[in-house]
């Protein structure tokens, strides 16, 4: 969906009330709102309550909605606000292994004709992406999982982009690194273990 038709979304939603255009914008951000809210709540089950609780009370505050002038930076904000109220009311800090959440959540969008990732690669890449630290973590997924621009993640997470531009070099270092090594042991064991 692009901005245009984001836009469409929020006025028909805004001033028709129209339930078939609210349905799709939900479709749209609702598996991005989740896995940045995991990243905060580290709960399968918080994490899918907080993005109801946010769509509910974006359609109760529908007639409002055409004000809104980035629906990203609001929307991801807004789960943000959610998640931290929920955490300082509950005062949990539970951790949560990401690969128990389910690969519906977790879509990278990649063409298999132009890159070809084997099953065990992209564990690898699911594993770097989960060791990441927390900040680092939802910075990669805002910028390379949401699209987001740095800007909105810096905006989104309260932080200069200075701070964001410097995670996201940290987070492609290490990603680059494990696919390296990766492909380095790949070759190897093609190779029978002979360095050529």
């Amino acid at each position: 969906m692009n901005k245009a038709a984001i836009q469409d979304c929020l006025f028909k939603i805004s001033h028709e009330s129209d339930g078939k255009a609210f349905k799709e914008f939900y479709r749209y951000y609702f598996n991005r709102l989740f896995r940045f809210c995991i990243t905060i709540v580290h709960s399968k089950e918080v994490a899918e309550e907080i993005v109801h609780d946010v769509f509910m009370n974006l359609w109760e505050k529908r007639n409002h909605l055409h004000k809104i002038e980035n629906p990203d930076v609001y929307l991801y904000v807004a789960v943000k606000n959610k998640s931290l109220d929920y955490l300082s009311k509950n005062r949990l800090r539970e951790t949560v292994d990401i690969s128990t959440i389910g690969n519906e959540y977790f879509v990278f969008d990649i063409d298999p004709e132009k890159m070809m990732i084997t099953e065990e690669m992209k564990k690898k890449i699911y594993q770097t992406i989960d060791q990441l630290p927390p900040c680092c973590k939802q910075i990669f997924c805002l910028i390379r999982e949401d699209g987001l621009k740095y800007k909105e993640a810096a905006a989104i997470l309260n932080l200069s982009v200075k701070t964001v531009e410097s995670q996201m070099a940290i987070a492609m270092k290490k990603l680059i690194t494990a696919i390296l090594i990766y492909t380095s042991e790949e070759t190897l064991e093609k190779n029978g273990g002979a360095v050529q």
